[in-house]
């Protein structure tokens, strides 16, 4: 049999594997300690990211909800203003037949008046026409004779009247 020589080599050899095996057992705790660390570090940053992803979320759907809200309060306010808009139209209408009416009616009664004067000019400058033809000949075909007579008729007429 041959016998085992235990060399230089074989104890540079056998001193490395129990420095490693003692490296890794000493060293394998902390090892072991600093990647458990590490693991937590990196869940705590999984955890707050979770966290964090759910309030923007949550803030997503109350943004989402503000503007639904508000685009339906734009919409009312639209409706509410085209109503308001159409009831303006309606009053601005009758206000401006309203008033046309009027204006009509004044002018038909200023042309009725203008025409009642035009008709009362007409019969004051007939009668004034009259009353001067009537003048003239009178006065032309009239004798002394007949003027005494009416002078007589219109005396004797006035003491019967003041009576």
């Amino acid at each position: 049999m041959s016998e085992f020589q235990f060399g230089p080599s074989e104890a540079v050899a056998v001193a490395f594997v129990i420095f490693v095996v003692l490296v890794l057992w000493k060293g394998m705790a902390k090892i072991t300690v600093g990647l458990d660390k590490r693991a937590d570090d990196i869940r705590a940053q999984l955890d707050d990211a979770q966290k964090l992803r759910e309030e923007a979320q949550a803030a997503l759907a109350g943004y989402q909800r503000q503007q639904r809200d508000a685009l339906a309060e734009a919409e009312e306010i639209i409706s509410q203003a085209k109503g308001e808009a159409e009831r303006l139209k309606i009053d601005a209408t009758a206000s401006l037949e309203a008033t046309l009416k009027r204006r009509e009616e004044q002018a038909v009664d200023r042309i009725a008046q203008a025409e009642a004067k035009a008709l009362q000019d007409v019969r004051n400058q007939a009668v004034d026409l009259a009353i001067a033809a009537t003048g003239r000949l009178i006065g032309d075909s009239m004798t002394a004779d007949v003027q005494g007579r009416l002078i007589g008729d219109a005396t004797g007429d006035l003491s019967t009247k003041l009576q």
